[in-house]
């Protein structure tokens, strides 16, 4: 019996540590996408101002939106595989401290 808790204890201490460090990680890696976007945009408008371009404002905002949507795919599927691991639930709480907490 005791061979059973201590597998079931490691595992909520490899899921918990796990998605700690992964939400961690990833709310920092996204606010550092979001700025560089901005950086990027703002970047593009300058040079429109400046006519060294000519900018398709509704392009642009299409190609970003679909962008946007693409990340918003691949976290509902990054979900449905972490739904799957036998320690999803100490992942997910250490996930959101981690993110919390990033």
């Amino acid at each position: 019996m005791s061979g059973v808790l201590s597998s079931i204890v490691s595992q909520f201490g490899i899921g918990g540590v796990g998605g700690f460090i992964a939400g961690f990680a990833i709310k920092k890696i996204g606010k550092l996408i979001a700025f560089l976007i901005v950086v990027f945009v703002i970047f593009i408008m300058y040079l429109g101002m400046r006519e060294v371009i000519s900018i398709n404002y509704n392009e642009l905002w299409n190609v970003l939106s679909e962008f946007l949507s693409f990340g918003g795919q691949v976290a509902h599927w990054l979900v449905g595989v972490i739904s799957l691991l036998p320690f999803a639930g100490s992942f997910v709480v250490g996930f959101l401290l981690g993110f919390k907490l990033g």
